[in-house]
Protein backbone atom coordinates (compact mmCIF):
# COMPACT_ATOMS: atom_id res chain seq x y z
CA UNK A 1 0.00 0.00 0.00
CA UNK A 2 1.30 3.64 -0.29
CA UNK A 3 0.50 5.98 2.21
CA UNK A 4 -1.05 9.48 1.23
CA UNK A 5 -3.24 12.31 1.78
CA UNK A 6 -5.96 14.32 0.37
CA UNK A 7 -4.28 17.91 -0.27
CA UNK A 8 -7.70 20.06 0.55
CA UNK A 9 -6.21 20.59 3.83
CA UNK A 10 -3.39 22.60 2.42
CA UNK A 11 -4.98 25.06 -0.13
CA UNK A 12 -2.67 27.59 0.43
CA UNK A 13 0.31 25.86 -0.58
CA UNK A 14 1.08 25.09 -4.61
CA UNK A 15 1.39 21.71 -6.24
CA UNK A 16 5.42 21.95 -5.56
CA UNK A 17 5.12 22.92 -2.06
CA UNK A 18 2.09 19.97 -1.35
CA UNK A 19 4.49 17.08 -2.67
CA UNK A 20 7.64 18.57 -1.12
CA UNK A 21 5.92 18.81 2.40
CA UNK A 22 4.44 15.04 1.70
CA UNK A 23 7.88 13.73 1.56
CA UNK A 24 9.24 15.39 4.52
CA UNK A 25 6.27 14.14 6.44
CA UNK A 26 6.66 10.52 5.34
CA UNK A 27 3.86 9.99 2.86
CA UNK A 28 4.58 8.65 -0.79
CA UNK A 29 1.79 9.83 -2.56
CA UNK A 30 -1.05 12.08 -2.02
CA UNK A 31 -4.50 12.80 -3.98
CA UNK A 32 -4.54 16.19 -5.78
CA UNK A 33 -7.53 18.23 -5.74
CA UNK A 34 -8.57 19.76 -9.04
CA UNK A 35 -11.84 21.66 -7.72
CA UNK A 36 -12.81 24.38 -10.70
CA UNK A 37 -11.03 27.85 -10.30
CA UNK A 38 -13.48 29.41 -7.50
CA UNK A 39 -15.03 30.31 -4.59
CA UNK A 40 -16.80 27.25 -2.54
CA UNK A 41 -18.99 27.68 0.71
CA UNK A 42 -18.44 24.10 1.76
CA UNK A 43 -15.57 23.50 3.74
CA UNK A 44 -12.50 21.85 1.86
CA UNK A 45 -14.54 22.13 -1.12
CA UNK A 46 -12.55 24.60 -3.99
CA UNK A 47 -9.29 23.84 -3.68
CA UNK A 48 -7.14 23.42 -7.10
CA UNK A 49 -3.82 22.17 -6.94
CA UNK A 50 -3.89 21.23 -10.67
CA UNK A 51 -6.20 23.10 -12.96
CA UNK A 52 -7.78 20.51 -15.54
CA UNK A 53 -9.94 23.11 -16.98
CA UNK A 54 -7.75 23.07 -20.32
CA UNK A 55 -5.39 20.16 -19.47
CA UNK A 56 -2.83 19.38 -21.95
CA UNK A 57 0.15 16.50 -22.60
CA UNK A 58 2.55 19.41 -21.89
CA UNK A 59 1.10 20.24 -19.00
CA UNK A 60 0.54 16.67 -18.14
CA UNK A 61 4.89 16.13 -18.40
CA UNK A 62 4.91 19.06 -15.91
CA UNK A 63 2.90 18.02 -12.95
CA UNK A 64 5.05 14.79 -13.56
CA UNK A 65 7.86 16.60 -13.24
CA UNK A 66 6.89 18.20 -9.99
CA UNK A 67 6.37 15.01 -8.75
CA UNK A 68 9.28 13.33 -9.68
CA UNK A 69 11.12 15.97 -8.01
CA UNK A 70 9.37 15.70 -4.66
CA UNK A 71 9.90 11.76 -4.50
CA UNK A 72 6.04 11.41 -4.11
CA UNK A 73 3.44 9.90 -6.46
CA UNK A 74 -0.07 10.71 -6.89
CA UNK A 75 -2.94 8.51 -5.67
CA UNK A 76 -5.79 9.84 -7.83
CA UNK A 77 -7.71 12.94 -8.87
CA UNK A 78 -10.19 14.34 -6.34
CA UNK A 79 -13.18 16.54 -7.57
CA UNK A 80 -16.43 16.20 -5.27
CA UNK A 81 -19.10 18.00 -6.29
CA UNK A 82 -23.36 17.10 -6.28
CA UNK A 83 -23.99 15.92 -10.05
CA UNK A 84 -27.18 15.37 -8.99
CA UNK A 85 -28.05 18.22 -7.77
CA UNK A 86 -31.61 19.43 -8.33
CA UNK A 87 -30.73 22.85 -10.69
CA UNK A 88 -30.08 21.04 -13.97
CA UNK A 89 -27.47 23.76 -15.17
CA UNK A 90 -25.22 23.30 -12.12
CA UNK A 91 -25.38 19.55 -12.35
CA UNK A 92 -24.09 20.12 -16.06
CA UNK A 93 -21.50 22.03 -15.14
CA UNK A 94 -19.90 19.45 -12.42
CA UNK A 95 -20.30 16.59 -14.85
CA UNK A 96 -18.92 18.49 -17.93
CA UNK A 97 -15.86 18.89 -15.21
CA UNK A 98 -15.38 15.44 -13.74
CA UNK A 99 -14.91 14.49 -17.64
CA UNK A 100 -11.95 16.85 -17.56
CA UNK A 101 -10.68 15.11 -14.86
CA UNK A 102 -10.82 11.95 -16.13
CA UNK A 103 -8.86 13.43 -19.28
CA UNK A 104 -6.47 14.72 -17.08
CA UNK A 105 -6.16 11.37 -15.22
CA UNK A 106 -5.56 9.75 -18.49
CA UNK A 107 -3.05 12.51 -19.67
CA UNK A 108 -1.47 11.85 -16.86
CA UNK A 109 -1.29 8.34 -16.89
CA UNK A 110 -2.58 7.43 -13.60
CA UNK A 111 -5.97 5.83 -14.12
CA UNK A 112 -7.45 7.14 -11.20
CA UNK A 113 -10.46 9.88 -10.11
CA UNK A 114 -11.89 9.97 -6.68
CA UNK A 115 -15.70 11.73 -6.30
CA UNK A 116 -19.34 11.80 -5.72
CA UNK A 117 -22.31 9.86 -7.28
CA UNK A 118 -24.39 13.04 -6.36
CA UNK A 119 -28.06 13.17 -5.01
CA UNK A 120 -31.34 15.34 -5.35
CA UNK A 121 -31.22 15.42 -1.46
CA UNK A 122 -35.31 16.08 -1.54
CA UNK A 123 -36.01 12.90 -3.61
CA UNK A 124 -35.81 8.97 -2.29
CA UNK A 125 -33.19 6.81 -4.21
CA UNK A 126 -35.54 5.01 -6.39
CA UNK A 127 -36.67 8.75 -7.48
CA UNK A 128 -33.19 9.65 -7.67
CA UNK A 129 -32.20 6.59 -9.91
CA UNK A 130 -33.12 7.40 -13.02
CA UNK A 131 -31.19 10.41 -13.06
CA UNK A 132 -28.00 8.22 -11.59
CA UNK A 133 -28.53 5.64 -14.44
CA UNK A 134 -28.85 8.82 -17.24
CA UNK A 135 -25.85 10.99 -15.63
CA UNK A 136 -23.34 7.93 -14.62
CA UNK A 137 -23.57 5.57 -17.60
CA UNK A 138 -22.45 7.93 -20.29
CA UNK A 139 -19.47 9.21 -17.75
CA UNK A 140 -18.14 5.87 -16.75
CA UNK A 141 -18.33 4.99 -20.43
CA UNK A 142 -16.34 7.68 -20.91
CA UNK A 143 -13.78 7.16 -17.84
CA UNK A 144 -13.46 2.94 -19.36
CA UNK A 145 -12.60 4.35 -22.69
CA UNK A 146 -9.77 6.64 -21.10
CA UNK A 147 -8.16 4.08 -18.91
CA UNK A 148 -9.43 5.25 -15.95
CA UNK A 149 -11.21 4.15 -12.61
CA UNK A 150 -13.77 6.17 -10.66
CA UNK A 151 -13.61 5.69 -6.80
CA UNK A 152 -16.87 6.67 -5.66
CA UNK A 153 -16.76 7.66 -1.77
CA UNK A 154 -19.32 6.78 0.49
CA UNK A 155 -19.78 9.93 2.25
CA UNK A 156 -23.39 10.62 2.63
CA UNK A 157 -23.18 14.35 2.69
CA UNK A 158 -25.72 14.30 5.23
CA UNK A 159 -24.46 16.02 8.60
CA UNK A 160 -26.42 19.40 8.28
CA UNK A 161 -29.77 20.83 7.99
CA UNK A 162 -29.20 22.04 4.31
CA UNK A 163 -28.21 18.71 3.62
CA UNK A 164 -31.18 16.99 5.28
CA UNK A 165 -33.03 14.47 4.52
CA UNK A 166 -31.67 12.12 1.98
CA UNK A 167 -28.09 13.60 1.88
CA UNK A 168 -26.17 15.01 -1.12
CA UNK A 169 -24.77 11.44 -2.24
CA UNK A 170 -26.32 8.61 -3.22
CA UNK A 171 -23.77 5.84 -2.78
CA UNK A 172 -23.67 5.11 1.37
CA UNK A 173 -24.39 1.62 1.59
CA UNK A 174 -23.49 -1.86 0.75
CA UNK A 175 -27.22 -2.28 -0.50
CA UNK A 176 -27.04 0.38 -2.83
CA UNK A 177 -23.17 -0.48 -3.99
CA UNK A 178 -24.66 -3.60 -5.06
CA UNK A 179 -27.56 -1.89 -7.32
CA UNK A 180 -25.08 0.32 -8.61
CA UNK A 181 -22.77 -2.24 -9.81
CA UNK A 182 -25.62 -4.01 -11.28
CA UNK A 183 -26.83 -1.48 -12.87
CA UNK A 184 -23.53 -0.24 -14.55
CA UNK A 185 -21.40 -3.44 -14.66
CA UNK A 186 -17.85 -1.73 -15.87
CA UNK A 187 -14.91 -2.47 -13.43
CA UNK A 188 -13.98 1.25 -14.14
CA UNK A 189 -17.02 2.34 -11.24
CA UNK A 190 -15.48 1.78 -8.04
CA UNK A 191 -15.17 2.80 -4.35
CA UNK A 192 -13.32 5.22 -2.63
CA UNK A 193 -14.00 3.74 0.63
CA UNK A 194 -13.76 5.61 3.66
CA UNK A 195 -14.96 3.76 7.54
CA UNK A 196 -15.40 6.45 9.15
CA UNK A 197 -18.83 7.33 7.38
CA UNK A 198 -20.07 3.30 8.44
CA UNK A 199 -19.25 4.46 12.24
CA UNK A 200 -22.39 7.24 12.81
CA UNK A 201 -24.82 5.05 10.33
CA UNK A 202 -23.97 2.46 13.10
CA UNK A 203 -23.10 -0.29 10.12
CA UNK A 204 -20.04 -2.34 9.85
CA UNK A 205 -17.27 -1.10 8.15
CA UNK A 206 -15.32 -4.21 7.82
CA UNK A 207 -17.32 -6.81 6.23
CA UNK A 208 -18.02 -4.14 2.95
CA UNK A 209 -13.95 -4.23 2.80
CA UNK A 210 -14.17 -8.35 1.93
CA UNK A 211 -17.94 -8.02 -0.91
CA UNK A 212 -16.30 -5.09 -2.31
CA UNK A 213 -12.82 -6.09 -2.34
CA UNK A 214 -12.47 -6.49 -6.31
CA UNK A 215 -14.21 -2.43 -6.57
CA UNK A 216 -11.58 -0.86 -4.12
CA UNK A 217 -9.97 2.02 -6.20
CA UNK A 218 -9.27 4.44 -3.18
CA UNK A 219 -9.24 4.25 0.18
CA UNK A 220 -9.26 7.28 2.63
CA UNK A 221 -7.95 7.43 5.90
CA UNK A 222 -10.00 9.46 8.55
CA UNK A 223 -11.45 8.78 11.95
CA UNK A 224 -14.76 9.51 13.29
CA UNK A 225 -15.63 9.96 17.55
CA UNK A 226 -19.34 9.07 18.12
CA UNK A 227 -20.46 10.59 21.30
CA UNK A 228 -22.96 8.02 22.88
CA UNK A 229 -24.19 10.60 25.36
CA UNK A 230 -25.33 13.42 22.66
CA UNK A 231 -26.73 10.18 20.50
CA UNK A 232 -28.58 9.24 23.63
CA UNK A 233 -29.88 12.53 24.11
CA UNK A 234 -30.88 13.68 20.66
CA UNK A 235 -31.64 10.24 18.83
CA UNK A 236 -30.39 9.12 15.48
CA UNK A 237 -33.06 11.19 13.83
CA UNK A 238 -30.95 13.87 14.71
CA UNK A 239 -28.31 15.95 12.26
CA UNK A 240 -25.42 13.80 12.22
CA UNK A 241 -22.97 16.84 13.19
CA UNK A 242 -25.17 17.08 16.52
CA UNK A 243 -23.24 13.58 17.55
CA UNK A 244 -20.41 12.78 15.57
CA UNK A 245 -16.70 14.28 15.05
CA UNK A 246 -14.29 13.81 12.40
CA UNK A 247 -11.09 13.40 14.05
CA UNK A 248 -7.01 12.20 12.91
CA UNK A 249 -6.53 8.31 12.61
CA UNK A 250 -6.27 6.69 16.30
CA UNK A 251 -8.23 9.88 17.54
CA UNK A 252 -11.86 8.20 16.56
CA UNK A 253 -13.66 4.65 17.09
CA UNK A 254 -11.91 3.10 13.72
CA UNK A 255 -9.82 0.18 14.70
CA UNK A 256 -7.25 0.40 12.70
CA UNK A 257 -5.33 -2.96 13.30
CA UNK A 258 -8.41 -4.44 11.94
CA UNK A 259 -9.12 -2.61 9.26
CA UNK A 260 -5.97 -2.71 7.82
CA UNK A 261 -5.65 -6.84 8.66
CA UNK A 262 -8.78 -6.79 6.27
CA UNK A 263 -7.60 -4.74 3.82
CA UNK A 264 -4.51 -7.08 3.20
CA UNK A 265 -6.42 -9.73 4.03
CA UNK A 266 -8.18 -9.13 0.61
CA UNK A 267 -4.96 -8.43 -0.92
CA UNK A 268 -5.81 -4.11 -1.36
CA UNK A 269 -2.39 -2.67 -2.56
CA UNK A 270 -3.38 0.32 -3.55
CA UNK A 271 -3.17 4.12 -1.64
CA UNK A 272 -4.34 4.49 1.88
CA UNK A 273 -4.84 8.74 1.89
CA UNK A 274 -5.32 10.37 5.36
CA UNK A 275 -8.35 13.13 4.77
CA UNK A 276 -7.89 15.43 7.60
CA UNK A 277 -11.97 16.96 8.59
CA UNK A 278 -10.54 16.97 12.16
CA UNK A 279 -11.66 20.68 13.93
CA UNK A 280 -8.95 20.25 16.65
CA UNK A 281 -6.22 21.18 14.25
CA UNK A 282 -7.67 23.91 11.64
CA UNK A 283 -6.47 27.00 13.78
CA UNK A 284 -3.73 27.70 11.66
CA UNK A 285 -1.41 25.98 8.35
CA UNK A 286 1.10 25.03 10.98
CA UNK A 287 -1.53 23.27 12.98
CA UNK A 288 -2.65 21.24 10.10
CA UNK A 289 0.72 20.13 8.83
CA UNK A 290 0.85 18.74 11.96
CA UNK A 291 -1.88 16.93 11.86
CA UNK A 292 -0.76 15.24 8.84
CA UNK A 293 2.78 14.67 10.54
CA UNK A 294 0.88 12.68 13.64
CA UNK A 295 -1.26 11.41 11.37
CA UNK A 296 1.35 9.58 9.35
CA UNK A 297 3.42 8.84 12.42
CA UNK A 298 0.35 6.60 13.67
CA UNK A 299 -0.53 4.74 10.36
CA UNK A 300 3.05 3.40 9.60
CA UNK A 301 2.42 1.21 11.71
CA UNK A 302 -0.14 -0.57 9.46
CA UNK A 303 0.80 0.74 6.48
CA UNK A 304 4.45 -0.42 4.61
CA UNK A 305 5.39 1.10 1.38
Amino acid sequence: MQLGFVTAILPELTLPEVAQFAKSAGYSCIEIMCWPVSRAERRYAGITHIDVTDFTPRRADDVKATMAAAGVSISSLGYYPNPLTPDLAEAQRYVDHIRKVIHASSLLGLGRVTTFIGRDWTKSIDDNWPRFCETWTPLVKYAEDCGVRIGIENCPMLFTKDEWPGGKNLATSPAIWRRMFNEISSPSLGLNYDPSHMIWQQMDYLQPIREFADRLVHVHAKDVRLDRQKLNDVGIMAHPNLYHTPKLPGLGDVNWGQFFSVLTDVGYRGPVCVEVEDRAYEGSLDLRKESLRQSAAYLKQYVVG
